[in-house]
């Protein structure tokens, strides 16, 4: 791992990028963290979509299968996932990080709503709202720009 001198960028998208943040809190050699769609509110949104018979299914068998976008496929996740998601709560993050959030207008996963209110009582992050869904895959030019013009800004 880096010195504690060494000032570190963090990129990290939808869990990645809350894991990014949480890391960041920790740890004061990140100086900027870049978080495109972060599953900010997830299990909340997640709980509410597969209601509460699911939830207890899912609880009493150990496995739910949820579909992996990088695999291309259902995949079993284990219930241990949802108590350790819980854990990992955005109120905590109060750490004056320059952060660029890069998130969707439309959303399927994770609603721009989170990312809003996450920016709203934090003046140091700057929201990039961007006509696109979770995957932001037809915005990738957007995204290199944003993140140019930001790293230019935000030079440690």
């Amino acid at each position: 791992s880096p010195p504690q001198s060494t000032p570190v960028t963090l990129i990290g998208s939808s869990l990645g990028g809350l894991t990014a943040a949480h890391l960041a809190q920790q740890h004061p050699q990140v100086q900027r963290l870049i978080l495109l769609a972060p599953a900010f509110g997830f299990l909340s949104h997640w709980l509410a979509r597969l209601g509460d018979a699911q939830v207890q299914l899912w609880q009493k068998e150990k496995y739910l299968m949820v579909y992996h976008y990088g695999e291309g496929r259902s995949l079993p996740l284990s219930y241990d996932f949802l108590t350790d998601a819980a854990q990992y709560q955005e109120e905590i993050l109060q750490r004056p990080i320059s952060t660029l959030i890069l998130h969707g207008k439309n959303d399927e996963v994770i609603p721009i709503q989170a990312s809003r209110a996450f920016a709203k009582s934090r003046p140091w992050v700057e929201l990039v709202e961007l006509e696109s869904d979770h995957a932001l895959g037809n915005v990738l030019t957007d995204i290199w720009q944003a993140i140019y013009q930001f790293c230019q800004l935000n030079k440690s």
